[in-house]
């Protein structure tokens, strides 16, 4: 197993990161007229996949020959706006905090016709070895990454949904 980078980037890293060109499927639309909820999963996943990949250089080709990869351990998506068959949008991903084997990210969808919020993702990755299936550090390499790629980020500002609890207000 090869354990230094083969893709991504060392950084400065955009703050935010901006991922492009996606638009919803006609098989994505559900009986509501509206893109399904699952699919906002999907689309927050292929984006996450570029940012990951792309940038940090742990995404597929990092499975591929490091032998571990991210899996997602946490989700929570805020649906603020319905994407209609069609629709474009994109993605604002920013980094919130990382240790030595996971990752704590933030991403934001919005519609490519009037830039307005459509949903939001906070999510937990961790790194796992393919040979143990148990969560593995990050080699050396990816944790300055995720580290230059932290510090990029501090100065976004705090975004509602970060941190929010699921309940009924009374």
């Amino acid at each position: 197993m090869n354990n230094s980078a083969v893709s991504g980037q060392d950084g400065p890293y955009p703050a935010p990161i901006v991922v492009r060109g996606m638009s919803v499927k006609p098989d994505w639309i559900d009986y509501n007229k509206h893109m399904n909820v699952g699919y906002y999963g999907v689309a927050f996943d292929q984006a996450l996949e570029e940012m990951v990949g792309d940038y940090l250089g742990i995404g597929e080709d990092y499975v591929q020959t490091a032998g571990a990869g991210p899996y997602m351990i946490q989700s929570h998506i805020h649906f603020l706006r319905e994407l209609l068959e069609d629709d474009k949008f994109y993605f604002h991903f920013r980094l919130i905090n990382h240790d030595h084997k996971r990752l704590h990210y933030f991403a934001q969808m919005f519609a490519e016709k009037d830039d307005v919020l459509c949903a939001t993702q906070e999510g937990m990755i961790i790194n796992v070895s393919q040979e143990t299936g148990r969560s593995a550090d990050y080699p050396e390499w990816a944790q300055k990454r995720l580290a230059q790629m932290l510090e990029d980020h501090r100065g976004l500002p705090p975004e509602p949904q970060i941190g929010a609890k699921l309940g009924i207000r009374k």
